[in-house]
């Protein structure tokens, strides 16, 4: 795996606090401009520039993106954002209660995901990717990082457990009470060799962002006839995670209704095909293969039967749910276009489950959480996650880093 040192923008330190951000894909353009009010130097000003105009305003015309650009050149203007004086790598480490991860920001290179040595486990769509496409090349800049993880390089582990035990150059919670801190590290050629033994990377997330990224490199290629590949715009911004550090949630699934059925009827359905519920069961399953459900009133565990010849995908246990009960006996054909499905990220807890389905009705499925093996498993079969399968936690901030070109 090629990474690289870039001499991009990062935040003056004592704005640091101000210009990150959630990222653009987490919030929708009521909330991110709900998010901006009274700080002007928030990089959701460049990300989601549609809050800056009127409300009306389509968040794909020509205007958003006019208006990103002029965003991000006055945030280099007020001293918000400065260039760096040389190529630098940086460590960036995430503390969310009692867990801790540390990444290392560099780019990355188009040309490794092309050739799938950054390996996906995700289709992107295409509005979505459309966007950030032109945002990317309107800035020539990638201001949000792909998040990529991979299997631990001791060497790598070495050299950030050394560098965090120096002062950093940003340090500041966030108002969901992450902590965020970045050191730098000039030049990085040491980083930079020691890296190179890592044979493949994994995203994590950001799929759009690296999907994105690779069209815009592509595009300045036919443009540019002297074209070398060493170009910055062949280079994208990532942050890299060691698996060993990552935390996965669940993606629980709520059903709005029952399709027709009672819930007893729907229980004996459930219990012939499952072999058997447990009543009065834990919430949160404690392990792989294990699904709790909650239907009038009262948790469920089920026990999700493992085919044993099936394939990565059809392992998982969301897999397994879909297939042979909310398809058959729910009526959920497609959970990308079904409106009877909602999905609730694992950071929002089963109370979240509780509450909309004594509410509303329906059933909730809680689900243990999809493993980093299982996804590089997929990943490494060239095939793909089922929706909404895993959800990561921290999130990155955007603005810490801006990799221009």
């Amino acid at each position: 795996m090629r990474i690289r040192a870039f001499q991009g923008l990062v935040p003056n330190p004592v704005h640091t606090s101000e210009v990150a951000c959630v990222p653009y894909d987490v919030v929708n353009a009521t909330e991110a401009a709900a998010l901006a009010v009274g700080k002007p130097r928030s990089l959701l000003h460049v990300d989601r520039a549609e809050i800056d105009l009127p409300a009306d305003t389509n968040p794909y015309s020509d205007s958003v993106y006019a208006k990103a650009h002029e965003n991000l050149v006055a945030l280099q203007h007020n001293g918000s954002l400065g260039r760096e004086t040389g190529p630098c790598l940086y460590v960036y480490e995430q503390r969310m209660g009692t867990h801790r991860q540390r990444g290392l920001v560099a780019v990355c290179h188009v040309e490794d995901y092309d050739a799938e040595l950054i390996k996906k486990h995700e289709k992107t769509r295409r509005d979505k990717e459309d966007d950030r496409t032109r945002l990317i090349d309107t800035l020539s800049a990638n201001t949000g990082p792909v998040f990529l993880t991979y299997r631990d390089e001791a060497g790598v582990t070495a050299l950030v457990n050394a560098k965090v035990k120096e002062t950093p150059l940003h340090d500041f919670t966030a108002p969901d009470g992450i902590q965020h801190t970045v050191w730098r590290v000039a030049g990085g050629a040491e980083w930079v060799q020691a890296f190179g033994r890592v044979p493949v990377t994994y995203i994590a997330d950001g799929h759009h962002r690296a999907a994105s990224a690779a069209r815009v490199a592509r595009a300045r290629r036919e443009r540019n006839p002297q074209h070398t590949g060493s170009e910055d715009y062949n280079w994208f911004l990532c942050v890299l995670f060691p698996a060993s550090e990552l935390k996965i949630l669940p993606y629980n699934r709520i059903v709005v209704d029952l399709n027709g059925l009672q819930p007893v009827e729907l229980l004996a359905k459930v219990q012939t095909i499952f072999g058997g519920l447990t009543e009065n069961a834990a919430p949160t399953p404690t392990a792989i293969g294990h699904v709790s459900m909650y239907l009038a009133g009262k948790w469920y565990g089920l026990r999700c039967p493992l085919d044993p010849q099936a394939d990565p995908v059809g392992r998982l246990d969301v897999s397994v749910l879909q297939d042979r009960l909310l398809a058959p006996i729910l009526g959920i054909a497609d959970v990308r276009t079904s409106k009877r499905i909602d999905f609730v990220g694992g950071i929002r807890g089963t109370a979240e489950l509780v509450k909309r389905i004594d509410a509303e009705g329906g059933v909730a499925f809680s689900m243990f959480p999809v493993t980093l093996g299982q996804l590089m498993d997929i990943s490494d079969a060239g095939q793909i996650m089922p929706p909404k399968s895993t959800w990561f936690e921290p999130k990155l901030r955007s603005g810490l880093f801006i990799h221009t070109f």
